[in-house]
């Protein structure tokens, strides 16, 4: 039988003893998936491992939140937080819920399916279940202002869809198999975590649905928030923790800043590009 320390002296005891509060661990993933700059990196396995590893660890929780607003990005980094997510709380033997806010799209999804639950706003974005790559093509532009390309390399697909050469047809077939073969382990993993999908449309087009569309289609399992669902949850004295992300300090981020070449104007074009990957979304 465990022992019960009496009241008396569970007084003179630091708080986080005293506290008989059921306890849940919440941590926020928000941005893009990936490299973004330099100076501004998005969320990768190296950023938020820290994060989720003092989540899971932290004594007494009932359960983990992850709390998302993410349009995608990495499909690598991706998987690998999704992966991390999965294997903590089969370590830890906790249940996992994950929160939508603005948008869990993309990759944003495949992380949102590491939990047991997800649980969307009724107007958040939800899916984006497809694979997508983009760039520009500077050939005409080279030719016109009379800039000759040179190139020289050992393996005929080195070069692969080099902006600054016309598109070859042979480049966009091999990147449309690795893009197929990226979109079969996505499918199959959203298919595996969600065995609830309706089967009413295809979820795997790349489209999005809102929160309310995404419950109907069992993309989603409950419409709410992260303090209401846990309060109903573990009742209304429940202690959300929020695990806040490892960050240097002022005077280092001002250093990166201040030594890195144009580090003021990358980090700016950074965010306008974040920005735009969040506007495809209306957000």
């Amino acid at each position: 039988m465990p022992f019960a320390l009496p009241d008396a002296l569970r007084a003179f005891l630091p708080r986080r003893f005293r506290d008989r509060r059921p306890r849940v661990a919440v941590v926020r993933l928000s941005g893009t998936i990936g490299a973004v700059s330099p100076i501004r990196p998005g969320l990768s396995i190296g950023g938020v491992a820290g994060s989720l590893e003092r989540a899971f660890t932290m004594p007494g929780i009932k359960a983990v939140a992850i709390v998302i607003n993410s349009p995608g990005g990495s499909p690598a980094q991706s998987h690998l937080i999704h992966r991390r997510i999965q294997a903590l709380a089969e370590e830890k033997a906790l249940p996992v819920v994950a929160f939508v806010e603005d948008v869990a799209a993309s990759g944003g999804y495949m992380i949102a399916c590491a939990a047991d639950e997800i649980v969307a706003d009724p107007t958040s974005i939800v899916g984006s279940i497809g694979v997508v790559s983009a760039g520009f093509g500077f050939h005409g532009l080279l030719e016109k202002i009379g800039v000759e390309r040179r190139v020289h390399t050992q393996g005929e697909a080195k070069s692969m869809l080099d902006p600054f050469r016309p598109e070859d047809p042979a480049d966009v077939e091999r990147l449309k198999r690795l893009q197929a073969d990226i979109q079969d382990l996505f499918t199959g993993l959203v298919t595996a975590r969600r065995p609830t999908l309706s089967t009413s449309e295809n979820l795997f087009t790349g489209a999005v649905w809102t929160g309310r569309q995404a419950l109907a289609l069992g993309l989603v399992d409950a419409l709410g928030d992260v303090r209401a669902t846990m309060r109903a949850r573990f009742g209304d004295t429940v202690d959300l923790r929020l695990v806040a992300e490892a960050r240097g300090g002022i005077l280092s981020r001002l250093l990166r800043r201040g030594g890195a070449p144009g580090g003021i104007a990358d980090d700016a074009l950074a965010a306008l590009e974040e920005r735009a990957a969040f506007a495809r979304f209306g957000l």
